[in-house]
């Protein structure tokens, strides 16, 4: 099971982590977010992260070379989109030797067309809540006769409480947690990262 923390701000938050298990670390670049931080601040504490761990920055619909640009400052290895960016975006930052993550709301990929899902299906993505990172679990329900047949990745309302039973009903590939581990709105919990982890795994 892929494991991915994300919103993470601080080095004590990124340690539980990555000692914990978790692939992947993620942090949030896309603006209004309580999470945000600077390139200069993810480099810093992607240099703690061990190379058989992602470092990911999240952005949403924001200008194609301004998320290059931000991802090179910050030294990530993945770039997340997480708006309506087209599939045209996903190839460019694979150029500019990123790997990529595509998300959508649970409702947004049910509705594509056959043609439209089809033609993401070469990609990994990440279906999360209507409002990402307001722990706001989608009905699972949504995805019923519709789970992705490729590698995706579960988010939205997850919490060490309910990770496990919905990785029994849904079989991702893997899960993104933000939200649920944390004691406050943008404050993590090196605790709950660490009970998160032991429940997905």
């Amino acid at each position: 099971m892929y494991i991915k923390i994300c919103g993470l701000q601080t080095e004590e938050t990124v340690a539980a982590a990555v000692d914990a298990g978790a692939n992947a670390v993620g942090f949030v670049f896309a603006p209004g977010s309580p999470r945000i931080i600077s390139a200069e601040l993810a480099a810093t504490l992607g240099r703690r992260v061990p190379s058989t761990v992602e470092t990911v920055g999240v952005f949403r619909n924001q200008p194609i070379d301004t998320v290059i640009e931000t991802a090179r400052r910050a030294a990530l290895t993945t770039v997340q989109l997480h708006g309506d960016e087209p599939l045209a975006d996903m190839s460019r930052l694979r150029d500019e030797g990123f790997r990529t993550l595509r998300a959508f709301s649970a409702s947004a990929y049910t509705a594509l067309a056959p043609a439209e899902k089809l033609a993401w299906e070469s990609e990994r993505i990440l279906l999360d809540a209507v409002e990402p990172g307001a722990g706001v679990a989608f009905d699972a329900a949504l995805l019923e006769g519709a789970i992705p047949p490729v590698y995706w990745l579960l988010a939205g309302g997850l919490n060490p409480g309910n990770v496990a039973q919905l990785i029994a009903a849904l079989n991702p590939s893997g899960v993104d947690v933000s939200s649920g581990v944390e004691s406050s709105r943008g404050v993590k919990d090196s605790g709950l990262i660490r009970d998160f982890i032991r429940a997905a795994s």
